[in-house]
This record gives structure tokens, sequence and C-alpha cells, in this order.
């Protein structure tokens, strides 16, 4: 079963293809949605990351919490 993780704090300039790159290194990323808002289209700084098993988000979350990304 597929565990969705929210991913916080980020750098607007992350493009989802960046974001799906680095938690690839922790499994398999089934989808990547990072929040825009609906006016302007710029990214509000946070989204999702929906990996394939729940050991694999476990293993992304513990890797990635606190570390920094593109700044």
């Amino acid at each position: 079963m597929s565990k969705k993780v929210y991913v916080g704090n980020m750098n607007y300039g992350t493009a989802e293809n960046q974001l799906r790159d680095l938690f690839a290194q922790y499994g398999n990323v089934q989808s990547v949605n990072i929040i825009v808002d609906r006016y302007t289209g710029k990214a509000k700084g946070f989204g999702f990351v929906e990996m394939e098993t729940e050991e694999e988000a476990r293993a992304a979350i513990d890797a990635l919490n606190g570390f920094e990304f593109m700044g």
C-alpha cells in the first residue's frame, strides 16, 4: 500500500523531477505533487511525495527530515 509524505519548507524553485530524484534514492516514487498558487502558478513551498510502501516512506522521512535541499 502506498504512503503519501508531506514535504514542507521547500525552495520555491524546486521542480517535481528534482523532488522525485531525491526521494527515489529511498524507494519507488509513485507520484510527486508540488502545490502551486492557482492565480500566479508559483510554488507555495510544499508538496507531497507518494512512495510505494510504508517502509520506503519511513526510510525517506528518516533520511531527509531536516535535510537542506536546494537551499
